[in-house]
């Protein structure tokens, strides 16, 4: 049996030393240390705010900032637990019920058609779970886990629907399927499996939980930054007709911030970079999460809708929260494995 299956059995037995796994750690506590106290100076940052008369700050990006600072207590909240356990299957887990829930999300929008509904079957109960599965057997299985879904979860979705029989509007029915397990499932599945990365360059590397709540961490602080500067210097749009929220400042100017920020969160151990090398991994994360922000809008202006679901207090949908980190996970991932570890030969 698989050691991702043995370990969902037993969530008690911890991982062989020689796979490099390592959950709540020195290192990875210091970063969530630091973010925990982040978190509790933002709240009452808001609280202050709300009590402002309505003449001296916008009421709306008061709540909208609250509302952030809530979904980031519980995000921060949940991730904390996972890593309190032994195995990142919970982790994994974890990612794959997001990954399950925004896929959900993400076919809505489109109503579907009966010929369809065996497809779906297939990609909610089979296609998701393996692409996970995958994931948790480790590094050894990369070769399976980064293929199966581009390639025979395609081939699986376009031949399903057309033996259905229903031609009617055929590839637009296709490709709304395999964008959806494409971004929400394939895309999202590979920020677990930075847990699972080894053989590090850097010798006295050992935190991949700690990896794990950086990346996140940079990208979400991204997608904030360039909001909050969007809205106080921004001036020329990127895109009027998807996204009004986005503009060239903010996002020049989040970018910036965020590679400070991430230059000087190498300075907790959680990364394998250093100063500079941090700073322009968060760059990249911060490129790659604003490439996802405005696909996604452009995604929801197509269908003639503000949100992707309701879930998430102050971010509607979860779709709304993560199409940064489904952006920007494989990138992140393949330029650490083939930068910071030693590939096999």
């Amino acid at each position: 049996m698989p050691d991702f299956l043995l370990q969902l059995v037993n969530l008690s037995t911890p991982l062989a030393q020689s796979e490099g796994v390592r959950m709540l750690d020195g290192s990875t506590g210091i970063l969530l240390g630091v973010v925990i106290g982040c978190l509790l100076i933002a709240t009452g940052v808001g609280q202050v705010l709300r009590k402002q008369p309505d003449s001296s700050v916008n009421p709306a990006i008061v709540q909208a900032f609250i509302h952030r600072v809530r979904a980031w207590w519980l995000m921060t909240a949940i991730l904390a637990v996972t890593f309190l356990i032994p195995t990142p299957v919970a982790t994994v887990i974890l990612f794959g019920l997001i990954s399950f829930w925004a896929l959900r999300e993400f076919i809505t929008l489109t109503p579907t058609r009966p010929g369809d509904h065996r497809t779906l079957f297939g990609v909610f109960i089979i296609l998701t779970p393996a692409q996970y599965v995958l994931v948790g057997m480790g590094t050894t299985h990369y070769e399976l886990f980064s293929i199966l879904i581009p390639v025979y979860g395609f081939l699986f979705v376009s031949a399903c629907i057309a033996i259905a029989g229903d031609y009617i509007r055929f590839l637009e029915r296709v490709a709304k399927i395999q964008a959806g397990l494409y971004i929400c499932v394939y895309a999202m599945s590979y920020a677990p499996a930075l847990l699972y990365l080894e053989k590090w360059i850097n010798p006295n590397y050992n935190s991949t939980a700690g990896l794990l709540f950086y990346f996140i961490l940079i990208a979400q602080l991204s997608d904030l930054l360039q909001f909050v500067f969007g809205k106080l210097i921004g001036k020329r749009i990127i895109a009027p007709k998807i996204n009004t929220s986005r503009t060239w400042e903010g996002f020049l100017a989040g970018t910036a911030v965020t590679a400070v920020i991430g230059a000087l969160l190498s300075l907790t151990g959680a990364t394998p970079f250093n100063a500079w090398q941090s700073a322009l991994m968060s760059v990249v994360i911060a490129v790659m999460g604003a490439a996802g922000g405005m696909t996604m809008s452009a995604i929801k202006r197509d269908r003639g809708v503000s949100d992707y679901g309701t879930l998430v207090e102050g971010h509607a949908g979860v779709m709304d929260r993560v199409d940064a980190i489904c952006f920007a996970a494989p990138v992140f991932y393949h330029l650490t494995r083939f930068y910071f570890t030693e590939l096999p030969q």
